[in-house]
């Protein structure tokens, strides 16, 4: 059984799209009409901005959601997935290639998610760490720890790798003690904001009307959602958990193994980078994996 993923904030380039724009009519049509939905030129950041301008959430979000799913949109009938994840903001992009919602609505949501999770930086100066070498229970025995700061565990991407979440002091705070627990790396990442945890409530509150307001269609085949790391095929349960990922972390080493056990045999990454091939082989050795060419 096939398994398509799809990429989240981090695999952004300079430049990527660009091959596809130019050399496919259809995808030419997808990236003007999307140039018109948001207002603004995004594929003249995509193909020939500075890495500053891509790394703005508000451009970093539809940026990689439009080359992930015009890379799918465009496949042909090679793209037939069994079933489908995205890791944080590819769980859209993997919504769009199962038919749930729309590219037109997709982009839609990625934009307003984006600002609405820009606004909610704004409003509380956070940030997120790499924890690298630990045991996921210690990670999260020390984050609880910490009772006057918020820190949570953020992004279970692979076994060893873990990612945090939360206010500035607490996140440093969390750093020092993984170090002294036996941490390899507890290393500040340069984001934004705390995504995936509870400073994240301002943006999930405005996400849920979005949400609410917003067509979904019955998948063709299921989705792995982040918040629940099983296979989703309700359209009710899948609004809930889109709406809970803001504030939840990301099971994705649950959702890979989950996968695998019902059945996934091949991984293709559709979208910039290789990020969640390296994870999938972490998570499990056997995978054969690949991209979307």
């Amino acid at each position: 059984m096939k398994a398509y993923l799809f990429p989240g904030q981090g695999s952004q380039f300079v430049g990527m799209g660009k091959d596809l724009y130019d050399n496919n009519e259809q995808a030419k049509i997808l990236f003007e009409k999307a140039n018109g939905i948001l207002g603004f030129r995004i594929t003249d950041i995509m193909f020939s901005g500075t890495d500053e301008e891509l790394k703005q959430t508000r451009v970093t979000q539809p940026a990689i959601f439009l080359h992930s799913v015009i890379k799918a949109l465009v496949a042909g009938d090679t793209f037939k997935p069994d079933m489908v994840a995205g890791h944080s903001l590819g769980e859209f992009s993997a919504l769009v290639a199962n038919e749930t919602l729309s590219f037109e609505d997709g982009l839609t949501l990625v934009y307003k998610r984006a600002l609405a999770m820009q606004k909610a930086c704004e409003i509380q100066p956070s940030t997120m760490a790499a924890v690298l070498g630990l045991d996921d229970a210690k990670v999260e025995e020390i984050c609880a720890s910490i009772t006057d700061e918020v820190v949570v565990a953020a992004n279970y991407n692979c076994p060893g790798q873990l990612v945090i979440s939360g206010s500035i002091d607490g996140v440093s705070k969390a750093c020092e003690l993984l170090k002294a627990a036996g941490a390899k790396r507890a290393l500040v990442l340069p984001v934004g904001g705390a995504f995936h945890s509870p400073l994240m409530e301002p943006a999930r509150v405005e996400l849920e009307a979005a949400i609410h307001a917003t067509h979904f269609s019955e998948p063709t085949c299921a989705v792995y959602q982040n918040v629940t790391a099983n296979a989703v095929r309700d359209v009710a349960a899948i609004k809930t958990n889109l709406i809970a990922q803001l504030t939840a972390p990301v099971k994705w080493t649950q959702s890979i193994q989950a996968m695998v056990s019902d059945g996934a045999s091949e991984f293709i990454e559709c979208g910039p980078g290789k990020v969640l091939q390296g994870l999938v082989n972490k998570i499990h050795k056997d995978a054969v994996v690949s991209s979307l060419a």
